[in-house]
């Protein structure tokens, strides 16, 4: 009996844990790959992303050399070295060039546009290279946007590459990938004739490209693949996921459940479960001191883990999170760095509260994790939130969300309420964006810790939802045996 050939999937991405990243990309290209791996019968596989100065030596020592060769994009000839480890039954690839790569930040240089183009052109090279030719090119984000242009456009006569179908993730719109017409072909090496492709109101947009490019699109979240067909969400983009809304769909993002497990998590004071809540009290106990808060075990603490920026929902907390410090008996613990504007603001309640209020300016993945495992309340007010990973995190640690009704945060969190005795619902909602609905939501919340029992409940519950990538992932697998 022959055997099953395996299904080849190459994901594309700007980032991933624990090797380099920033934000939910990496979280999510950390986990993913390896989610699928385990679930999918009869699969290979494998990631590739650049290789940063910011990567650890432990990883660095695991390196090893694939190939080496020149990357031949528009009239520039660069170096390319390919090296790679094994994780989890996964294969990572990186990309190697220091001229784009070693540099203290991952994003924000003046040339990201080369960066990136010479990153996917790199790895459409490396598949000969490599004799590694998926079934599935799997790209995420704008950085990776390329890889499903180079396809559908270069390589779409190649015979190996013919047959490859291509997803496009979109993580968050808000970041496109635009420049100038001009430079089409002197940077991204596309031919002018496919400048219908790649323009969008006047410039390039890699992102639009990707979308018109890719056999299927999707987004980290049901609710914000609606969101996006719409002016208010899609910065811009609503015209062309309309066009394109036949293979558009949005799956919920998970997290690691391994590296998010408060009942082996060696980064915060004791561990927990939802059957012993016992490490969890201790946690705030922890917390607390760490803070210079008083250590009262009957206050409610309240925390915002947040890139401080305004569409997070800030300028609501701006306007009423005084009023709730000040007339209620509360604490409130602040994780994040972003705009002087919202810097401030919590520097300024540090200041005049420093027996309920801490500031923390900075950010620190195990200080977060001991802030999810010591607080009691989360707030969450996002204008917009493609997914949003902190309120899955929170949940896993017994920390109540109080969340705003949009992207993700709609399918994950809903409102509580009690039934004859039941308790329903997983966090505190509010719908229209409104300091007032936040208010009166963060005010419910308090209220319901004030009985002891209930809230008991309602932090075991949250701590049984399955936030994992068990059934994410299936719904890729899916996705990826339709298009095979």
């Amino acid at each position: 009996m022959a055997t099953k050939k395996k299904k080849k999937i190459l994901m594309v991405g700007g980032e991933a844990m624990p090797f380099a990243a920033t934000g939910g990309l990496g979280d999510v290209l950390g986990s993913l790959p390896a989610a699928v791996q385990a679930e999918m019968k009869n699969a290979d596989v494998r990631l590739v992303m650049p290789l940063y100065s910011a990567m650890k030596d432990e990883y660095r020592k695991m390196l090893q050399l694939e190939c080496v060769f020149e990357v031949d994009l528009a009239w520039r000839k660069q170096y390319c070295g390919v090296l790679s480890l094994e994780k989890d039954g996964v294969i990572y690839y990186f990309i190697d060039n220091e001229y784009y790569f070693k540099r203290p930040d991952m994003y924000g240089n003046f040339d990201d546009g080369e960066r990136y183009a010479y990153f996917c052109k790199a790895v459409m090279q490396m598949m000969p290279r490599l004799g590694f030719y998926p079934d599935i090119l799997h790209a995420h984000d704008w950085q990776s946007a390329l890889t499903m242009v180079y396809l559908k456009t270069e390589y779409r006569e190649v015979p190996e590459y013919k047959n490859m179908r291509g997803i496009y993730t979109i993580h968050n719109i808000a970041y496109q990938g635009k420049y100038d017409m001009g430079i089409l072909w002197d940077i991204f090496g596309i031919d002018y004739k496919y400048a219908s492709i790649m323009s969008y109101d006047g410039c390039i947009n890699l992102m639009k490209g990707a979308i018109v490019c890719a056999d299927r699109v999707t987004t980290v979240s049901p609710t914000y693949s609606k969101e996006i067909k719409y002016p208010e969400h899609s910065e811009g983009l609503h015209y062309i996921l309309r066009e394109n809304n036949y293979k558009l769909s949005g799956i919920l993002n998970g997290i690691d459940y391994d590296y998010y497990n408060p009942e082996t998590d060696k980064a915060i004071k004791a561990t927990f479960t939802a059957d012993d809540l016992s490490g969890k009290a201790k946690c705030k106990k922890a917390l607390q001191k760490e803070c210079g808060l008083p250590e009262k075990k009957n206050v409610p603490l309240i925390a915002i883990i947040t890139r401080l920026a305004g569409h997070k929902g800030l300028d609501l907390v701006e306007r009423i999170m005084e009023s709730v410090v000040a007339n209620n008996d509360v604490q409130l613990v602040i994780l994040g760095k972003g705009e002087e504007r919202y810097e401030n603001y919590f520097k300024y309640l540090d200041a005049k509260y420093p027996e309920k209020v801490k500031a923390l300016i900075t950010y620190d993945r195990d200080l977060s994790k001991r802030i999810y495992a010591g607080a009691d309340i989360f707030v969450m007010p996002s204008k917009s939130e493609p997914c949003g990973l902190a309120q899955m995190i929170a949940s896993r640690y017994g920390t109540v969300p109080v969340t705003r009704e949009t992207g993700g945060l709609y399918d994950s969190i809903k409102g509580y309420y009690e039934l004859d005795g039941e308790i329903y619902g997983n966090g505190f909602t509010f719908a229209n964006y409104s300091e007032a609905e936040l208010k009166d939501r963060i005010e419910a919340a308090l209220g319901l810790y004030g009985d002891g029992d209930k809230w008991t409940r309602l932090t075991k519950k949250i701590m049984n939802i399955d936030f994992s990538w068990n059934i994410s992932a299936k719904k890729y697998i899916e996705m990826y045996e339709n298009l095979c």
